[in-house]
């Protein structure tokens, strides 16, 4: 028995000290950061992030732009676990399993959370001619007239035509959606009345709002935006409890090393604490949001839990 304790406890200092010097000597190659479209939101966010620790890792840091939530995971799950491989995306990520029958990853199976990252809201815009001032105004309206209001949206999943669908939900209204290819087409017929509600980001929200040419009536985070500090919450003016955000963060391959999962999440962390990062991330509309693995995982299964009951009874579907 002894002789088993023993091995077994130089088992375990072998592979405590293998995870160490694997933390130490990576990275030994360049990385590369799986994300969305070039020019999209993850995008530029993964762009920031990959060139704040290129220095700090000694090697360099390559975006690699997919099509997909789909196509991104995919790539990074069948990915080597060695920390070379790594994903940058959002909600979309975790939440188009819970909208599609079938999907090529599983979520909670196949990726190692490192951090999150980023955290963005949207502003619920409607048009001037709708006569409404407030949250509290426009439940009312849309009660009284059930199926005639429209709300614009992009891609099934997207965090903007969910933060609608969540509305909806909560407030028991018909709003009667109309969907587009992408956020702008929705905003184009916002700006031009044939629609009368869309969920709008707020860098993109900002011009038009100060202009007139839109009333903004909320904003979805549980607190006021530095791009918004004047603009009340949802949740403080007509639907309490209400909150929707874009969420994004880095993950790896599940099984990836804990050394490396944890000189990566500490290396970002450091450049999510910058100054001129947090300015650059406020400037495309998105706070930084920097955690632990472990918080990071935890905020992956509250997300699912918690949209997974919203999209079931909306009957939202993805196919």
């Amino acid at each position: 028995m002894p002789n088993v304790l023993s091995r077994m406890m130089l088992f375990g200092l072998l592979t405590a000290a293998t995870g160490v010097a694997c933390g130490q000597s990576y990275p030994a190659k360049p990385i590369r950061i799986v994300t969305s479209n070039a020019g999209s939101g993850n995008d530029l966010v993964a762009r920031i992030l990959a060139q704040g620790v290129t220095g700090p890792l000694g090697q360099p840091v390559i975006v690699d732009n997919r099509a997909s939530a789909v196509v991104a995971g995919e790539v990074v799950s069948r990915a080597p676990a060695d920390g070379y491989t790594l994903l940058f995306y959002g909600n979309s990520l975790w939440l188009l399993p819970l909208m599609r029958s079938s999907v090529p990853y599983d979520t909670l199976r196949d990726f190692a959370p490192i951090t999150m990252a980023s955290s963005a809201p949207s502003v619920l815009t409607v048009h001037p001619s709708l006569p409404v001032e407030s949250v509290r105004e426009l439940i009312a309206l849309a009660k009284a007239r059930p199926g005639q209001l429209n709300d614009g949206s992009p891609a099934v999943g997207t965090s903007t035509h969910l933060a609608a669908e969540l509305f909806k939900f909560m407030a028991g209204v018909n709003i009667v959606r109309v969907p587009y290819k992408g956020g702008a087409g929705a905003l184009n017929d916002l700006l031009a009345g044939h629609i009368q509600l869309a969920f709008v980001i707020t860098t993109v929200a900002v011009p038009h709002v100060k202009s007139q040419r839109l009333r903004a009536l909320g904003i979805t985070s549980p607190a006021p935006s530095p791009q918004f500090p004047d603009l009340p919450t949802i949740a403080a003016t007509g639907l309490p409890g209400y909150e929707s955000l874009a969420l994004a963060g880095l993950l790896a391959p599940s099984r990836t090393p804990d050394a490396v999962i944890r000189r990566l999440n500490q290396e970002f962390l450091k450049v999510m604490a910058l100054a001129d990062v947090k300015e650059r991330f406020q400037a495309l509309g998105v706070e930084t949001a920097g955690s632990t693995p472990e918080q990071f995982t935890a905020t992956i299964n509250s997300e699912i839990t918690r949209w997974g009951e919203v999209i079931r009874k909306a009957g939202i579907r993805d196919e």
